[in-house]
């Protein structure tokens, strides 16, 4: 799953990974911010866009083993209670959180700046 967060809005491009590393597009969304939203840390909105997204694909992903991209959350957390409450509700999924490049995540970053 690849998330992100522009200043207005958190996008989700879900892909599925077959034998040979191909990557096939699944199911993708994107949702404006809210008021209160709008004013969180980018950290914040990033986190915030794998909450969303996993609760959004949850008939899809829960039980399944996830990787999204973001490394911050888990290093962060203890630095919010927010932070630190998203990332235990991060438990009840098998995610692993990884880093990737902006340029290499073209889908969400798109999705979440239309």
């Amino acid at each position: 799953m690849h998330t992100d967060a522009s200043g207005s809005a958190v996008a989700a491009a879900l892909g599925q990974v077959y034998v040979g590393k191909m990557e096939h597009p699944v199911a993708f969304a994107s949702q404006k911010l809210s008021g209160s939203q709008l004013e969180w840390a980018i950290i914040e909105k990033e986190a915030c866009a794998i909450i969303w997204a996993l609760n959004r694909f949850q008939d899809i992903v829960y039980g399944a083993h996830i990787t999204v991209s973001l490394q911050y959350i888990r290093e962060s957390a203890t630095k919010s209670a927010k932070l630190l409450r998203w990332s235990l509700s991060l438990q009840e999924y098998d995610v692993e959180i990884k880093y990737t490049k902006g340029s290499q995540n073209v889908v969400a970053d798109c999705l979440s700046r239309v």
